[in-house]
C-alpha cells in the first residue's frame, strides 16, 4: 500500500527552530516531515503542535536559509524513529542515531519509534543482582542494582564526566552474561566528546558500547532526541538480544535547558524558574523506561548524570528527578577541593534498591552490616568533626578522636580510591580495614559472627 504524500508551500513564519505552516490538514503530533530547500537541500523536522489550521514544525538542523517563499514542507506520515541492529556496538552516533564516526551506515534491523512507551507495571519485574561499577562508595554502601534509575547529583566544575567515563571503563556482571552499555551525551563541548571517545577507544570497552552523542554546536532541539534515540537502542539490546544493558546520559541539566528553550520559542507558560510545567511527565517518560520485563531475559539499568546549577539539590532539574528515581549519588565540592576523588558525599547518597541486589549469593552476607557501620561510624566523625571546630580536639574524648581519625581516613581510603576500579570484595575488605581503626564494642550493626570472622586487631 503506498502512503498519499502531503506537501505545503505555506510557510507563514519561522521563530528560531520552529516554522509556523498554515493549512495543514493532514499532519499529526509527532510526525516527521521533510523541508525541501529552494537550493534541493533536505533537512528533517518534527511537527510539535497544531492549531486549528497552523502547525508548528521544529527544524533539527537548524532554520538558517529557509526562504518562506519557496520552502516545502512534506510530511513523512510517521514519528520519530531510529535503525537499529546489534551493529550499533562500537560506534559513535548523533543525537537521532546517525553515524558520526566516519565509518559506513547501519543496516538497520529494525527501525522503531524512539518515543518508546514506559513499562508496563504489571509486566515489571522486580530489580535484582548488583551492577559492579569499580567504585568503591557506589558498589559498597550505594548499590546499583539492575533495572534501577540511580542518577548522580553534580555541580559545575566537579569530575562528573570523568566519573561517567570510569564508570563505563569498569562496570561489569557476571562473566557468563551478555552486558552492554549505551552512553548518551546532551550538549557537550567538543572537548568532552574527544575526551569520551579516547577514554572508550583506549580502554578497550567499545566492543560492548555505543555512544549517542549531541555537542553544543548540534541543534537545541536534537538534545531532546538524544536520550530517547540512547534508550530505544537499550531497550532493543535487552528485550530482544537478552543482553543487561547500563544506560549512562550526561548531562540531563543540559537536556531540560533546551526542554525550555523549545518551550520559549513556543510561548508556553513557564513554570517553576521558568521550566516548563510538564517537565515532570517529560522526565518520567525517559527515566521510567529502565527496569525489567517479566520472562524477559535482559534488563535495562540508567545512571542519569545532572548538573545543579549553584549545588542546589532543590533545584527543579533535581528536585524532580529525585521523584522519579530511585535514590541518588551526590558529589561533593569540599571533598573535591580536599583533592579526593571520587568526590562522593556519602551521606546525602542513597541506593532505595540496594537490599535487592547484595546478600550472600549476590554479593557477600555481610555486606549490609559493613555499609551501615561505615555509614553510622562516618556520620559520626563528621559531627566529631563539627564539634572539634568549635571547642578544639583538646576538648575531645579519646574515643571521639578515634572517630575523628577514622572520618579522615574513610575520605582518604574508601572515597578517594582514585581513578583504579576496586571489586566488591576489595571494597569490603577495605571497609573493614577502616572498622578494625574501631573498638569491637563500636561495632553494633554488624552481626558478632561477621565481627569474629572479619575484624582485624590492631
Amino acid at each position: 500500500m503506498t502512503l498519499l504524500t502531503f506537501e505545503y508551500q505555506s510557510i507563514t513564519s519561522i521563530q528560531g527552530p520552529l516554522i509556523f505552516v498554515q493549512g495543514v490538514a493532514a499532519g499529526s503530533l509527532g510526525e516527521m516531515v521533510e523541508i525541501h530547500l529552494a537550493d534541493g537541500e533536505i533537512r528533517k523536522g518534527q511537527i510539535l503542535q497544531i492549531m486549528k489550521d497552523i502547525a508548528v514544525v521544529q527544524a533539527l538542523e537548524g532554520t538558517s536559509g529557509i526562504d518562506t517563499l519557496k520552502a516545502m514542507i512534506r510530511l513523512k506520515g510517521e514519528t520519530a524513529k531510529v535503525g537499529i541492529s546489534i551493529d550499533i556496538l562500537g560506534r559513535f552516533l548523533n543525537g537521532i542515531g546517525e553515524p558520526a564516526d566516519g565509518l559506513s551506515e547501519i543496516i538497520p534491523e529494525v527501525r522503531l519509534d524512539i518515543n518508546g512507551l514506559p513499562i508496563n507495571p504489571v509486566a515489571r519485574d522486580k530489580p535484582s543482582d548488583f551492577i559492579q561499577t569499580g567504585i568503591s562508595t557506589i558498589d559498597g554502601l550505594n548499590t546499583l542494582v539492575r533495572g534501577q534509575k540511580l542518577p548522580i547529583f553534580s555541580g559545575a566544575g566537579l569530575p562528573a564526566n570523568e566519573i561517567a567515563a570510569q564508570i563505563v571503563r569498569q562496570a561489569k556482571v557476571a562473566d557468563n552474561e551478555r552486558f552492554s552499555i549505551v552512553f548518551g551525551a546532551m550538549g557537550i563541548t567538543s572537548r568532552e566528546a574527544f575526551f569520551f571517545r579516547k577514554v572508550f577507544e583506549e580502554s578497550r570497552v567499545m566492543e560492548r558500547t555505543v555512544a549517542f552523542i549531541n555537542k553544543a554546536e548540534d541543534p537545541t532541539i536534537e538534545r531532546l532526541f538524544t536520550p530517547r534515540s540512547a534508550l530505544t537502542a537499550a531497550e532493543y539490546l535487552a528485550f530482544e538480544k537478552g543482553h543487561h544493558v547500563l544506560v549512562i546520559l550526561t548531562d540531563m541539566t543540559n537536556y531540560c535547558e533546551a526542554l525550555r528553550e523549545i518551550g520559549s520559542a513556543r510561548e508556553e507558560i513557564p513554570g517553576r524558574r521558568g521550566y516548563p510545567g510538564y517537565m515532570y511527565t517529560d522526565l518520567a517518560t525517559i527515566y521510567e523506561r529502565a527496569g525489567r520485563i517479566k520472562a524477559r531475559e535482559g534488563s535495562v539499568t540508567l545512571i542519569p548524570i545532572l548538573t545543579m546549577p549553584d549545588d542546589d539539590i532543590t533545584h527543579p532539574i533535581a528536585d524532580l528527578t529525585g521523584y522519579i528515581t530511585e535514590g541518588q549519588i551526590v558529589l561533593s565540592r569540599m571533598l573535591f577541593r580536599k583533592g579526593i576523588y571520587p568526590p562522593v558525599d556519602v551521606l546525602p547518597s542513597l541506593s532505595r534498591l540496594m537490599n535487592l541486589g547484595i546478600g550472600k549469593d549476590k554479593t557477600r552476607d555481610d555486606h549490609r552490616g559493613v555499609a551501615d557501620q561505615l555509614y553510622a561510624s562516618y556520620a559520626k566523625g563528621r559531627d566529631t568533626r563539627r564539634l572539634a571546630a568549635i571547642i578544639g580536639e583538646e576538648g575531645l574524648t579519646p574515643m571521639d578522636r578515634q572517630y575523628l581519625k577514622f572520618a579522615d581516613t574513610f575520605e582518604k581510603v574508601f572515597v578517594g580510591q582514585g581513578d583504579t576500579g576496586k571489586s566488591i570484595g576489595d571494597t569490603l575488605k577495605i571497609g573493614w580495614e577502616l572498622l578494625s581503626m574501631l573498638p569491637k564494642t563500636e561495632l553494633v550493626r554488624i552481626k558478632e559472627e561477621f565481627v569474629e570472622k572479619y575484624y582485624k586487631e590492631g
